[in-house]
């Protein structure tokens, strides 16, 4: 069974490594993102994909969406591929986020978490596609969860961000190949979330 979330529920960690990790609250006001939230729930294609474990099928605790850019196609076993075309809603986010990543991003990965059984397990987003020095920016909507790190080198060295409604997440250069992340679940009773990450597809 995946681990619970061990980090307190209020405030940020102490001593975040800002080399990897930049976070903004409030990037949108609470009415924007009450709009996007809705919206998102409600027009975006859910699915649910399958990853396989353990030589076993199982369903991803959570909904996805992909979108981008033409010839974006994220390949890759048990992962989405050919992209849904940009919304108007998804470029109006692009088109804040880009500037204070200082980079044009070209894809976008969509996870609902619908309430605090859904989740994702420990990973890293270090697939080819994305490169060797990946930057992402993520943007959340709705139930503030516990976006959790730890160092690959040193598990006992960990660090949790509260994702709050509207905010902003810049996950620098370096953190994938160093850093492992996750949403645990929770047993309190979560609403529904929104997350966003902007990618760049090779």
């Amino acid at each position: 069974m995946e681990q619970l979330c061990f980090f307190p529920e209020a405030g940020q960690s102490k001593g975040l490594p800002e080399e990897f990790l930049e976070y903004k609250p409030e990037l949108f006001s609470a009415t924007e993102s009450d709009l996007y939230l809705d919206r998102f729930i409600h027009e975006i294609p859910w699915k649910q994909t399958v990853q396989k474990m353990y030589d076993k099928e199982l369903l991803t605790p959570r909904l996805t969406a992909w979108y981008g850019d033409l010839g974006t196609d994220y390949s890759h076993p048990g992962r989405l591929s050919n992209p849904n075309p940009w919304t108007p809603e998804l470029l109006e986010i692009k088109a804040v986020v880009e500037p204070l990543c200082g980079i044009t991003f070209n894809s976008v990965l969509l996870n609902y978490y619908r309430d605090g059984n859904d989740s994702v397990a420990w990973h890293s987003d270090k697939e080819s596609i994305l490169g060797k020095h990946p930057v992402i920016g993520s943007v959340s909507f709705g139930q503030v969860r516990s976006f959790d790190i730890r160092n690959k080198a040193d598990h006992n060295e960990k660090y949790a961000v509260r994702l709050e409604h509207g905010s902003f997440l810049l996950m620098k250069s370096g953190l994938q190949e160093n850093w492992e992340h996750r949403i645990a679940k929770s047993t309190k009773p979560m609403r529904a979330r929104v997350n966003l990450t902007f990618r760049v597809v090779i």
